[in-house]
């Protein structure tokens, strides 16, 4: 895959996407949100990427959304609105709206894949890259991150990554976030669960990134799969419907080859050896 804001590396089962706009720390263009969302597909078709992480160049993670995509896309509705009136073309839809869901849909692709992703967070995570960080599955962090919800100070709303925040932080902590246009240190973000691990430097939290990337290596692929989507549906389903579901999701992983695997090998005290 050839890119111009990202860096892709595949390394023994664990695919590193690297947002590569260090000199605007990493700010979301458009062309990052499409970049992002096509390295995820190529993730997800590759039977060999078994671990999505994502990381930041330059020490910082992502500030947010990029000004000049917003700038241009004012351009553009004030041109569409121009025409418009002058009768020369029926009004388009709202290019701000178009961004906005973009980035939306990028969201949901990373919240909704079966793959495991693990964020590494370092020195501003902000706006956007706020909301990759609630999508993933596990958040690891540097001691001297700063997380900030801008949005409202800013006069405008976290529309996008609203329901992530709900989802990871739930609503009260949600709301007090958004309202106070919050700044969050890194201690702060661990007592809320922002993100699960902190460290207090970069070798410290390498460590913690393989420990945890040798954890999920050492799950069955599908049944980590099986799992998510399991829990996706359990966040909006009553228990008692699930049952027969979660009955059935279980006999047939128990009688897949990574099931019988996995048993046989915990039988024989060995390590399970996973077809990719």
């Amino acid at each position: 895959m050839s890119t111009s804001t990202l860096e892709v590396q595949l390394d023994q089962g664990v695919c590193t996407l690297t947002l590569n706009r260090p000199e605007v720390r990493n700010a979301m263009s458009l062309a990052m949100v499409h970049e992002l969302l096509q390295a995820l597909q190529d993730a997800e078709a590759n039977p060999a990427v078994r671990v999505l992480v994502l990381r930041g160049a330059g020490g910082h993670f992502c500030a947010g959304g990029d000004i000049g995509d917003m700038a241009r896309a004012r351009m553009q509705l004030a041109q569409q609105q121009a025409e418009a009136a002058a009768g020369q073309t029926p009004q388009a839809r709202n290019p701000i709206e178009e961004v906005n869901a973009a980035f939306g849909r990028l969201c949901l692709a990373y919240a909704r894949s079966p793959l495991p992703i693990v964020t590494v967070l370092e020195g501003t995570v902000m706006g956007g890259g706020f909301g990759l960080a609630c999508v993933s599955d596990v958040s690891l962090a540097l001691d001297t991150v700063s997380f900030r919800l801008p949005e409202t100070s800013l006069g405008i709303i976290p529309a996008q990554i609203a329901p992530f925040l709900v989802e990871r932080l739930g609503y009260a902590e949600a709301k007090r976030l958004s309202v106070t246009g919050a700044k969050v240190a890194a201690a702060e973000a661990l007592s809320i669960r922002l993100v699960h691990e902190v460290h207090g430097d970069a070798a410290s939290l390498q460590d913690a990134l393989q420990q945890t990337v040798e954890r999920i290596l050492a799950c069955g692929p599908q049944a980590i799969a099986t799992t998510k989507g399991l829990l996706q549906r359990a966040r909006q389903t009553p228990a008692e419907d699930l049952i027969d579901d979660a009955a059935a999701l279980f006999a047939r992983a128990v009688l897949s080859e990574e099931g019988q695997e996995g048993t046989s090998a915990f039988m024989q005290k060995r390590k399970p050896v996973w077809n990719t």
